[in-house]
């Protein structure tokens, strides 16, 4: 297929607010790739291509930006490929060869292929089809259950290869995948509340546990080879040997394991989140322990747990690892679940979570079966843009807008972002060199005094509470918000929704 056509559909998909006609226009454009095609067209549309972010800023997308083509040739496939090859070019003289192929691909691409293949390169594939959307289409053009579709992308975690195997398989195939050992699954997600007697109320019986203020980690052993995953599931492995060493010494041949991992002080404290993902995200050597704690169990030895409920995967936590489990209780008692609570914020750790006994794993959904409790109203948004700075902070991007993520579509397309406030407040100097350094790299257009950037960084604010306002679409603007950290660990499709901030005016 041309690559011609496939922006021609991203233009259409973009420019339509009906979940619908984006499903129409989608399904009719799977249904006339090739098999090899169907995989790297899906990751494009989503902006997440298969080589992930291959090292190009908009400086170098426009510095290869030159006369278009007069007619489409490119196909998908060669677009594909050259990704490969941009994604493998690296070591010495690699900016400069990296350039030259750039420069080579854009001069062969039309006027909308180029503005296209930019977006690609940059992240900033705007068309509103997130992967909801694609999911729907690729159930539409196969003609395939949704809720098989759904699954089976949750489990395999690549979209692009269930769409594959939905539009060139049998659905008995397509109902079959699984677990795999080795292939990490789309985290079960979390919904928030105010108290835990308030969550116990929403999940009746439950697991009251701790909630670690680390990173979060699943892995995977297959006899003596362990794999371990970030939420956003890339591989790394390497940087824990700690946790490595532990689960290979469980008394198991195969396991999956969601947990957290976070570095203890010398008193057996946890130490503050951004020792944690500096050690996280170190590939040297380095002198903090990450400790693996463990608070799930998705197959053990052949048999899957996913569909089980939670009181069985628990059981099979404790038999098999003991000494990790993430503390808590199992309770129906308000009073018992707040003095879980109040023993969680005492030991330094950020909350609780209250999970329903009887909830299966969901594979990378969230619902009220799992809820988080904080003492501090916190919520993960996304920035939107950012201010340049005054006064002291003149020359540094400084005052962030933020954007909650609108999952049902009440303010505009499912997927999308309402602002819902701005801060500067909580900016050390270290953070503010780090945003006028990294902002303008995902810069989507600017003005005198705004960069506005594509909706991908995820921040923790810290709230006093939300308050009803007709300056923002969502209705509502954020109270004395400040920044608490950013959260590199997270996508923001994972961010909270208006919905939940507005829930706060009910509160």
């Amino acid at each position: 297929m041309l690559l011609d056509e496939l922006a021609l559909t991203a233009d259409t998909v973009a420019s339509t607010r009906s979940r619908l006609a984006k499903v129409d226009a989608l399904a009719e454009l799977l249904r006339r790739l090739e098999p090899d095609e169907i995989a790297p067209a899906v990751g494009i549309l989503i902006g997440k291509p298969r080589q992930g972010r291959i090292g190009v800023g908009w400086r170098g997308v426009a510095a290869a930006t030159g006369e278009p083509a007069a007619e489409p040739s490119l196909t998908v496939g060669e677009l594909d490929a050259e990704l490969d090859r941009l994604a493998a070019t690296s070591g010495s003289g690699s900016s400069g060869e990296r350039a030259q192929r750039l420069h080579e691909l854009i001069g062969r691409a039309t006027a909308r292929e180029q503005s296209f293949i930019g977006r690609v390169l940059l992240g900033e594939v705007r068309t509103g089809a997130l992967e909801g959307v694609v999911t729907d289409a690729v159930a539409r053009a196969a003609e395939r259950p949704v809720d098989v579709v759904r699954r089976a992308a949750m489990l395999s975690g690549d979209l692009g290869e269930t769409a594959r195997l939905a539009l060139t398989g049998s659905e008995a195939e397509l109902a079959a995948v699984g677990l795999v050992v080795g292939r990490p699954v789309l985290p079960m997600l979390a919904a928030t509340a105010s108290s835990a007697a308030a969550a116990l109320e929403t999940t009746g019986e439950a697991s009251v546990e701790y909630k670690l203020d680390g990173a979060r980690i699943q892995v995977h052993r297959a006899g003596d080879d362990v794999q371990v995953f970030t939420r956003n599931l890339a591989d790394v492995t390497r940087r824990l040997p700690e946790v490595v060493e532990v689960v290979r010494a469980l008394p198991v041949r195969d396991v999956i394991l969601d947990g957290e991992t976070l570095s203890l002080d010398e008193d057996g404290a946890p130490r503050p989140f951004q020792d944690t993902m500096s050690s996280f995200g170190a590939d040297a050597a380095r002198e903090t322990v990450l400790h693996p704690w463990f608070f799930d169990v998705l197959h053990v030895d052949g048999r899957d747990l996913l569909d089980e409920p939670l009181a069985t995967r628990l059981a099979e936590l404790e038999r098999i690892a003991p000494g990790h489990r993430i503390p808590g209780e199992v309770t129906a008692d308000p009073e018992v679940a707040e003095q879980v609570s109040r023993d969680a914020l005492a030991a330094g750790q950020e909350g609780v979570l209250v999970k329903a006994i009887g909830s299966p794993y969901a594979a990378g959904r969230r619902g009220s079966s799992w809820i988080k409790v904080k003492p501090v109203l916190t919520y993960d948004l996304v920035v939107l843009a950012c201010e340049w700075g005054s006064g002291r902070r003149t020359g540094w991007l400084s005052n962030l807008h933020l954007g909650a993520l609108d999952s049902i579509g009440e303010f505009g397309e499912p997927g999308g972002f309402v602002m819902v406030g701005k801060t500067f407040k909580g900016l050390t100097d270290d953070l503010l060199r780090w945003q006028t350094e990294r902002f303008p790299q995902i810069e989507t257009r600017r003005t005198e005094h705004t960069v506005w950037v594509e909706p991908s960084i995820v921040v923790e604010i810290a709230i006093d509470g939300v308050q009803r306002s007709s300056r923002y679409p969502g209705g509502i603007a954020l109270r004395f918000a400040r920044v608490k950290k950013y959260r590199d660990d997270k996508t923001a499709a994972e961010t909270d929704t208006i919905q939940t901030l507005r829930a706060l005016l009910r509160g």
